[in-house]
């Protein structure tokens, strides 16, 4: 007898969503490919990404360069379709250049060009494996610390004795990502996630992925908080934490994880001493406190980030949880 599946998946369906465009994602990162690339240290790079978008959210997207805008053959022979050339990138662009052995062979003033554009207009740059390389020949990694493969260091050590090199497998900054490629990149990704969306969604694709996060990268403390939890309130912190902008109705939450409302609220009450509903306006009045305090926004941008429509209820809601109203961070925040 054929096996019938219901019109909507509970968390998470595995063919949702479809790759996204940059217009319809919050972050998009562009990934320049260069010939004889790490064809494992690109598929770390984007997995953590597109398994991050089957938690009810549009968060992130890509899209492939190459020099010429022509396809790109990996260091395993398989050759890889791209989206477009690298002079084409926008001046504030996000890009993470992906290379391996001769990373150098095709790389010249136009290219390094790019970079020093994306630089000087303050988009962001990183490389992973011997990326670093084309970066620091650009010009374009003065005063940043340097995490690369570790058969590079010495050669890179005797080219730019002036650089800081790390001993980390990547150092993630708001405007330089270097790292040693591989595995690391999944480490970059989730620390990525993490920053932008909470630790709840960065432990949720780890598990995903089956993998155990490296220590040293993140709260080591939170992220053990995290392992102690059942994994259904996990899911629904990350569903939580990945739409703080548009709130989700709690029984679509609860779809989302696959779990009943009734036995979600039994363990959040258990775990947290407060409702998944309590819980969820906790972490978006957390979003527009963090906003307010490192920012210049104004209350009701702030309100609008962390999904409240009306200003008379994030008022008071803010008030009740920080004894104090947005304004007067807000006032804090631009000192």
């Amino acid at each position: 007898m054929m096996e019938t599946y219901p019109d909507k998946w509970p968390y998470p369906r595995p063919d949702s969503p479809p790759l996204l465009t940059p217009d319809e994602a919050e972050h998009t990162m562009d990934v320049w490919l260069v010939p004889k690339f790490s064809m494992l240290t690109l598929f770390c790079l984007l997995e953590p990404l597109r398994v991050a978008n089957r938690f009810g959210r549009n968060l992130f997207a890509w899209r492939l360069r190459s020099a010429t805008g022509q396809a790109v053959v990996a260091s395993n022979g398989v050759r890889i379709d791209v989206d477009g050339p690298l002079e084409t990138l926008a001046d504030d662009a996000g890009l993470m250049v992906v290379s391996s052995y001769e990373a150098e062979l095709t790389v010249g003033a136009v290219e390094r060009a790019v970079l020093r554009r994306i630089a000087a207009h303050g988009g962001w740059l990183g490389g992973l494996d011997t990326a670093p390389f084309i970066l620091a020949r650009a010009g374009v990694l003065e005063g940043y610390r340097v995490a690369l493969h570790w058969e590079s260091v010495p050669a890179f050590r005797q080219e730019f004795p002036h650089l800081a090199i790390s001993q980390a497998r990547y150092e993630f900054g708001s405007e330089r990502l270097t790292g040693s490629g591989g595995s690391a990149g999944i480490d970059m990704m989730l620390d990525w996630v993490e920053q932008a969306y909470g630790p709840a969604l960065a432990n949720a694709v780890g598990r995903q992925l089956v993998h155990r996060r490296a220590s040293g990268e993140a709260s080591l403390a939170q992220r053990h908080l995290y392992e102690q939890l059942p994994r259904s309130v996990v899911r629904a912190l990350a569903v939580m934490e990945a739409n703080l902008a548009q709130a989700l109705p709690i029984p679509e939450v609860c779809r989302l994880v696959g779990q009943s409302q009734r036995q979600l609220t039994r363990l959040f009450i258990a775990h947290f001493g407060e409702s998944p509903k309590q819980c969820y306006l906790g972490l978006r009045l957390d979003q527009a406190r963090r906003i307010l305090a490192d920012s210049r926004c104004r209350v009701t941008e702030a309100a609008l980030a962390a999904g409240f429509t009306q200003p008379a209820h994030f008022s008071r809601a803010y008030r009740q949880r920080f004894n104090e109203a947005p304004s007067t961070t807000a006032e804090r925040g631009s000192l």
